[in-house]
């Protein structure tokens, strides 16, 4: 996709989120930098591949498509030589045979980055046919479906065939050579192929763990472990240790457990990986979160929120000063909406300085610090230092104890904007939480801005979801879930529902609620013909409750009222609490009832 810098500069405008300052200041870093503007607009922040991708295609009427790699089937794949997809950025992504025309006709549907690349598609179509359909996909989306020669499936038969390897050798023999942990030995192929199987099947973790009769090795996709690959017991010592090497750890200590990180290339995107090591009675498990430092932070109607929850959060993070509190156990994806919230914040005028452990996510702009313990540098001694450094906005990564709650507070008070997170199952507990650490409520009644509660729901596949009516137990089963039963609850329902149709929510999809009742649900469903059919989800939202802190809010504070007083309140004001939220979107067929109550029961 090679658009001009003028027609890049309309759909950069075209957005309505970027300024035409933004737009002037790209041009003049493209003249000094001699890099081309789409490159500085995607590199920037400025816009997401995806989108560019989907207003490009607007424009020159190609439809666009998102592809989910695992449902492209190997021998569609083959259709075009494995040099020429790279080389064209084009996959087959469908086929259909027959049709009205013609029954012996066969379409073949291609995805390509540069659709306008005229020599390519005259090469494809006679290569394919003239029966061929171009369409549009981003790089990322068709890299991923390649896979470097592979996808997921090809780097599973890649791992298979260097597990069996180990397996035939001496299986008895656990000791580490200098052998096993050079690059080229199949420890170091281990490795790296259990590092892009975890990349492209989306995964944010990777377990390592040993047992009596194996390691097993899983990964944390969308939320849920899932067990992927099986490895024989000789491998774990070279194993571990080829990881501690690449994470700069100690090799030959295995009574402790160590921390340490390291980066990684694939498809032309930057990884990094954060290292866990801890002793366990079978060996040493090994666990690596995976960071995707390629990404940019998605907006927060892009993350999930919309109408009362947006509104709130947009009036707060206006505000010259105060604190913006997100709550949530971990990986809720607090980290994930403070960095939606900077990068709106993320301008010239502004100096935005953080604290963080780890650094998660790279902004370009943002003065990043990371929290060192054994150096001394801690959240409350970053925070002091970076009080001395002339901060507008402040990002705490965590609220952990009385000294860095109190000068959260301080910091608050003299004229800084400060986002941090709390560790509380919803937004009304984080007020007594403050509290419990000894902040004066008239502190926090005067400081607080707005709180965040939010959970992640696995999304269902857009393909593959089904609707379905549901039966008069299930309905009975939603009224005590949710706690709907008379008319006016059905009714405030089915008034949520159409403010959530109005804002996007679940497209074009009809009503789900009457101000009666319920008459169809969404479960996952799953492609027969798929070559790994999953489970009907791909990816994950959020669901959020957000309490603005009125002035009503202000006097149940000062009064030390309960969280309950405070959550009653604030529903009376409009707030959606989290599960009602996840009960509109499971409406809008974004996700399941049984995803919601999964993440919310308690």
């Amino acid at each position: 996709m090679n658009i001009a810098d003028g027609t890049l500069e309309r759909l950069l405008n075209e957005t309505g989120t970027i300024t035409p300052e933004q737009v002037s200041e790209l041009k003049t870093e493209e003249a000094s930098t001699g890099k081309n503007l789409q490159e500085l607009a995607l590199t920037g922040g400025l816009i997401t591949e995806k989108v560019l991708a989907e207003k490009y295609a607007e424009l020159i009427d190609i439809p666009f498509v998102e592809i989910d790699p695992h449902t492209v089937k190997p021998e569609l794949l083959s259709l075009i030589p494995e040099q020429v997809a790279h080389q064209y950025g084009a996959v087959v992504y469908r086929q259909i045979s027959g049709t009205n025309n013609d029954p012996a006709e066969t379409i073949n549907f291609v995805a390509m980055e540069d659709p306008e690349d005229i020599q390519a598609v005259g090469f494809l179509k006679k290569l394919l046919g003239d029966a061929t359909e171009i369409n549009l996909a981003t790089h990322d989306n068709i890299q991923n479906i390649l896979g470097g020669g592979g996808g997921v499936g090809e780097v599973d038969k890649k791992l298979d065939a260097v597990i069996k390897t180990q397996r035939e050798e001496n299986p008895e023999d656990q000791k580490v050579s200098e052998a096993d942990l050079q690059e080229d030995s199949p420890t170091a192929q281990t490795v790296n192929l259990i590092i892009e199987y975890a990349i492209r099947s989306g995964a944010s973790d990777i377990h390592i763990e040993p047992n009596e009769d194996g390691v097993r090795v899983r990964y944390r996709v969308d939320g849920v472990l899932k067990e992927a690959n099986r490895l024989p017991k000789k491998v774990l010592a070279a194993l571990v240790s080829r990881i501690k090497i690449l994470a700069n750890l100690k090799i030959d200590e295995r009574r402790i457990p160590q921390d340490g990180r390291f980066k990684t290339i694939i498809n032309d995107h930057a990884y990094a990986l954060r290292v866990s090591t801890l002793p366990v009675t079978d060996g040493e498990k090994v666990v690596m979160r995976i960071l995707d430092e390629s990404s940019k932070a998605p907006t927060p109607d892009q993350l999930g929120y919309w109408g009362h929850a947006l509104d709130v959060l947009n009036r707060a993070i206006v505000q010259p000063n105060g604190m913006l509190l997100v709550t949530g156990p971990t990986g809720s994806g607090k980290s994930t909406s403070l960095f939606s919230v900077l990068n709106i914040l993320n301008t010239p005028t502004v100096n935005i300085s953080t604290v963080e452990d780890p650094v998660e996510y790279r902004v370009r702009g943002v003065n990043q610090t990371q929290v060192n313990p054994k150096a001394g540098m801690t959240f409350a001694s970053g925070l002091r230092a970076l009080l001395r450094q002339d901060p507008n906005v402040i990002m705490i990564g965590e609220i952990r104890d009385t000294e860095t709650a109190d000068l959260a507070v301080q910091a608050a008070l003299t004229g800084h904007l400060v986002l941090s997170t709390l560790h509380t199952n919803n937004a009304a507990t984080a007020l007594p939480r403050l509290l419990d650490m000894d902040i004066e409520p008239f502190l926090i009644a005067s400081t607080i801005r707005a709180i965040v509660g939010q959970r992640l729901v696995r999304q269902l596949d857009e393909a593959t979801r089904e609707p379905y009516t549901p039966t008069e137990n299930e309905l009975q089963g939603l009224s005590r879930s949710f706690r709907i039963s008379t008319p006016e609850d059905f009714k405030y329902l089915h008034e949520l529902e159409k403010q959530a149709q109005a804002a996007g929510l679940g497209g074009d999809l009809p009503l789900s609620t009457t101000e009666t009742g319920i008459n169809t649900l969404y479960r996952p469903g799953v492609k027969p013909d798929s070559l790994t059919p999953g489970d009907g989800y791909g990816g994950r939202m959020g669901i959020y409750e957000v309490v603005e802190n009125s002035e009503a809010i202000q006097q149940l504070i000062v009064g030390n009222a309960t969280a309950d007083a405070i959550e009653r309140q604030a529903i009376k004001e409009g707030m959606v609490i989290m599960q009602l939220d996840g009960l509109i979107k499971s409406l809008r067929g974004l996700t399941s009832i049984e995803e919601v109550l999964r993440v919310t029961r308690s």
